[in-house]
C-alpha cells in the first residue's frame, strides 16, 4: 500500500463522522436540512436471491461493481473504516480517495445490508445505506437511501456536476447489484 494511502486511512480510522445524525439511515424519517434520496431496484424472488444479492453488498460489490475501489478490502461491518477510491480516466493512480466509515450492519431474515457514513475529507456530510430487502410476497428490492449536503469546496463550487455524479453513482450502483442478483 503507498504510503500515503495507509497516511489517509490511519488519519480516517482516528476522525469522527463528519456529520451528528449517525445511524440515521435505519430509520424511514431522514434528518431535516439535508438532501434526502431514495432510490431502489427490483431484484427478483425468493430467498436465494435475498441471499445473494445480500452477499454481494456486504463484501462492497455495489460500490466494486461501480468502478470504485475499496480499501482495505473487507466486508462491511460496523466501526469499520474504508477509503473509497476513484481513478479518473487517463490517470494510473486514482485521484479522489472518500474516507468513509461503517455505521450500521443488518443481517436478517428478510433484510441484509449496511450503511456509511462520511469521514472529513469527504466531499459531502452524511450517509448512505445500501439494503436488499424481501417483502411479505417474496419480491427482492434494493434500496439505497442517502441523506447528505456537500461539504468539500470543490464540491460546492461544481455543485450541479457534484450533484449528478451522485445520482449516476447511485444508479449505477442499482444496476450493479441488479446484475449480480440475476448472476448464477
Amino acid at each position: 500500500m503507498p504510503v500515503d494511502l495507509h497516511d489517509r486511512l490511519r488519519a480516517a480510522r482516528a476522525a469522527s463522522p463528519s456529520y451528528p445524525e449517525v445511524g440515521a439511515t435505519r430509520h424511514a424519517a431522514l434528518p431535516p436540512g439535508y438532501a434526502h434520496l431514495r432510490r431502489r431496484v427490483h431484484l427478483g424472488h425468493g430467498s436465494e436471491v435475498l441471499e445473494r444479492a445480500g452477499r454481494y453488498v456486504l463484501a462492497w460489490g455495489s460500490q466494486l461493481g461501480t468502478g470504485f475501489a475499496v480499501h482495505p478490502a473487507a466486508p462491511a461491518e460496523p466501526g469499520a473504516t474504508v477509503l473509497i477510491r476513484l481513478g479518473l480516466p487517463g490517470l494510473r493512480r486514482p485521484r479522489l480517495v472518500i474516507p468513509c466509515r461503517v455505521v450500521w450492519t443488518v443481517r436478517e431474515a428478510n433484510r441484509i445490508g449496511f450503511a456509511y457514513g462520511t469521514l472529513p475529507g469527504h466531499p459531502e456530510r452524511g450517509e448512505e445505506s445500501f439494503v436488499v430487502s424481501l417483502d411479505e410476497h417474496g419480491e427482492v428490492w434494493f434500496e439505497v437511501t442517502a441523506f447528505s449536503r456537500l461539504s468539500a469546496w470543490y464540491a460546492r463550487l461544481g455543485r450541479p456536476v457534484a450533484l449528478l455524479l451522485q445520482h449516476l453513482a447511485i444508479e449505477r450502483y442499482l444496476l450493479a447489484v441488479a446484475s449480480a442478483a440475476r448472476a448464477r
